[in-house]
């Protein structure tokens, strides 16, 4: 049975998991199809300085026009402002960061080289970009904090997904058994393939999970040479379920971004050209949320 609808509204496509729907007037999330498209790095700004950042939702820069008009439908189609957007400027570290009083926006200062964000304020929406990588978005419905944390195969290396659980344990006081993990979709085992010495470095790295072999195994020749396909989904549920996540708060919506680059967009298959999907979640200003 599946734990995720896709939902279509004014033209737009977006995915949203069952389990977070039962909070859904204390939190709003999803998870966007083609053709939105937020965006790479380099399409939404030409340079990125540490002095000097695109001001995001209020900037007037022609390059972002079209990105911030696909935040409005998403943002619309959810009863959000999409003004209240807080998308970092990723770059595959494993950096979190608290959203309190920063200044909200696409790639503002104070959140570049920014891979997971998390708060428990009303009304701010924390966007994540994705083409591949992973999407993993937190609801610790009792607390009320969330999370929204980039994992790519380097984030995954570093342990980005446990730093954000901890980031939530140590500032805001969560118990990991009460936290709802939600995986987006993202390249799947079947289509990560890799060479030999990336496959022993996560070898090296993951071997202490029980199921590692299941986690990496051999893949095509090239050219003689042995590939690996390693799973980093379930690299990252293995992490959750090792930090004290319960097993039926970890939900993954199984699905490939390059089995199903029709719908979402996926750099393996376009390269350069490929657009970026995006992960949002927001706590509701509602009178259903405790202060």
């Amino acid at each position: 049975m599946e734990n995720y609808v896709i939902k279509k509204d004014n033209g737009i496509s977006y995915l949203q998991f069952i389990k977070l729907l039962e909070y859904e007037e204390i939190v709003k999330h999803a998870i966007s199809l083609k053709p939105i498209d937020i965006g790479s790095n380099d399409r939404v700004t030409d340079e990125i300085l540490s002095d000097q950042i695109c001001t995001g939702a209020h900037c007037m820069c022609p390059k972002q026009q079209p990105i911030i008009e696909d935040y409005k439908k998403l943002c619309n189609a959810l009863k959000l402002d999409y003004k209240n957007i807080y998308r970092p400027y990723q770059t595959h570290t494993d950096i979190v960061k608290c959203i309190e009083n920063e200044e909200a926006g696409i790639f503002t200062k104070d959140f570049k080289d920014v891979d997971a964000i998390v708060t428990n304020k009303k009304n701010k929406i924390l966007s994540i970009s994705i083409a591949d990588c992973i999407d993993i978005i937190f609801f610790d419905p009792v607390k009320k904090v969330i999370a929204n944390t980039h994992s790519g195969w380097q984030g995954t290396y570093k342990l980005i997904s446990k730093k954000t659980v901890e980031n939530m344990v140590d500032n805001y006081e969560c118990n990991p058994k009460d936290i709802i993990c939600c995986i987006g979709p993202s390249i799947r085992k079947c289509h990560f393939e890799v060479d030999e010495e990336l496959s022993l470095k996560f070898y090296e790295k993951f071997k202490y999970l029980r199921n590692i072999n299941e986690i990496i195994s051999e893949g095509s020749k090239e050219n003689n040479k042995q590939k690996y396909n390693i799973d980093t989904v379930l690299i990252n549920k293995e992490t959750m379920l090792r930090m004290g996540l319960k097993e039926d708060n970890i939900i993954d919506c199984g699905l490939c971004t390059v089995c199903n680059s029709d719908k979402f967009h996926s750099y393996r298959v376009d390269k350069e050209k490929s657009g970026r999907n995006t992960g949002i979640i927001c706590m509701c200003n509602t009178n259903a949320y405790n202060e």
